[in-house]
């Protein structure tokens, strides 16, 4: 039985900060269905601004990309798209943001996606000494330093926040 404990966590994601080296701490909670950031933070006792969500969205080819974003705030989808020289940029519905990363919604990470994709950060989530986002499942995010997003997924910062 403890064997089975220590894999609950192992991901693609967690698969994936490992195999590059990343340190990171593992924060399981009680998905709560359309809880979102606000629910995971109140769990876990962290600033929702310090949980960052992970969104697969389209442009107007609908060619996939992903935004990261402060838990509390909303993408400006005019912004992002001006932002990377997009016409028009829109969440993908959720079974094609599914085929796109590999990932349930809810559990959707960055790291170790299925399809590679051009990610985009919130520019103030990178400002942030820590973060807490998606470990590849429901009710499991790994605390990071910001950093690595810019590392190891090439993560370009963007500014295209909304007060939610």
């Amino acid at each position: 039985m403890a064997n089975k404990t220590a894999h609950v966590t192992e991901t693609p994601a967690t698969q994936f900060l490992r195999r590059h080296g990343v340190v990171f701490s593992e924060h399981p909670y009680d998905y709560v269905e359309h809880g979102g950031t606000a629910e995971s933070a109140r769990q876990l006792g962290v600033p929702e601004h310090e949980v960052v969500k992970t969104l697969v969205m389209q442009d107007e080819r609908a060619a996939p990309l992903v935004v990261l974003m402060h838990g509390d705030r909303s993408v400006s989808l005019k912004n992002l798209a001006r932002e990377i020289g997009c016409k028009k940029v829109e969440p993908c519905r959720p079974e094609v943001a599914q085929r796109h990363s590999g990932y349930l919604i809810g559990g959707t990470s960055p790291f170790g996606l299925r399809k590679a994709m051009p990610v985009f950060v919130e520019a103030g989530v990178l400002a942030l000494p820590r973060i807490c986002i998606n470990g590849g499942r429901r009710g499991f995010l790994v605390g990071i330093a910001p950093e690595a997003l810019v590392r190891l997924l090439g993560a370009r910062a963007v500014r295209c926040a909304s007060a939610e």
